[in-house]
């Protein structure tokens, strides 16, 4: 019996030694928003495992900046090849240790939740946070909130999803906000604290699209909105032989004859 025992032992041993030995090491990389540069990596046993991953790197791993490694972001792994896996921004946050080191006592801390859209289609949730440098009045926190709120409306319809996290997470929609509030009451710190994408739009290659859409409509000049015409390069247009050739057509004869009868 001690004996089956230890050969039982034996082959469980072996079966989760095969599945070590089955994983294998993916790059995970950041999208061409961040230049494409590696996160991290991870070990799976089957590529589809991977979709659905989610990875955490701060903002001074992929710029060399200190001053901003309190900005973490996360990256969400939707696609794979090869040894490669891509990964799509999902949303930031600041560091508890920065935000509780902001806040003192004796001061005003506004915070504020806004779904905006941006143009090209997505539904992101903006946190931001305003610290002023003493209590201010209810009023005031009412107004630099609405301020706040504008601020990052506006910031997301004019910009695609690339540009609007480069606004954030740099400080220039910070900065933007700092200066429109400033006749309402001095402010000593604005952070966009958090951000989350909430929806994507149907179609997310747009670049591709954008491409096919210009040669279609390079393709169409000379046609003139007509659909069976089929323009070969170098030489004319179907269509505007047709319209040449439409005068010529001796029409006109049948109505003289007509009236001469």
């Amino acid at each position: 019996m001690a004996i089956k025992k230890k050969t039982a032992s034996r082959t469980v041993a072996k079966k989760i030694k095969d599945k070590w030995r089955a994983k294998r090491w993916y790059k995970i990389v950041a999208p061409n928003m961040f230049k494409g540069l590696e996160i991290a990596e991870t070990l799976s046993d089957e590529p589809d495992k991977l979709i659905g991953r989610i990875s955490e790197v701060t903002l001074q791993d992929l710029t060399g900046d200190f001053s901003k490694m309190h900005i973490k972001l996360q990256f969400k792994i939707h696609d794979y090849k090869n040894d490669i896996a891509y990964a799509k921004f999902v949303g930031h946050d600041l560091t508890s240790d920065y935000i509780r080191r902001q806040t003192r006592r004796k001061r005003s801390k506004m915070d504020g939740v806004y779904d905006v859209n941006t143009k090209d289609g997505y539904l992101i949730r903006v946190k931001p946070m305003a610290i002023t440098e003493k209590r201010i009045q209810t009023s005031q926190q009412h107004a630099i909130r609405e301020i706040m709120k504008e601020e990052i409306k506006n910031a997301a319809e004019n910009a695609v999803l690339s540009e609007f996290v480069k606004m954030m997470v740099s400080g220039d929609l910070s900065s933007q906000i700092f200066k429109s509030s400033k006749h309402v009451y001095p402010i000593k710190r604005i952070e966009i604290r958090k951000s989350q994408i909430l929806m994507e739009p149907d179609i997310l290659p747009e670049e591709p699209l954008e491409e096919g859409a210009e040669e279609g409509t390079e393709a169409g000049e000379g046609a003139e909105g007509v659909v069976e015409d089929e323009a070969t390069p170098g030489e004319p247009s179907k269509s505007e032989e047709a319209v040449k050739e439409t005068p010529e057509v001796p029409s006109p004869k049948p109505s003289v004859e007509s009236s001469e009868s």
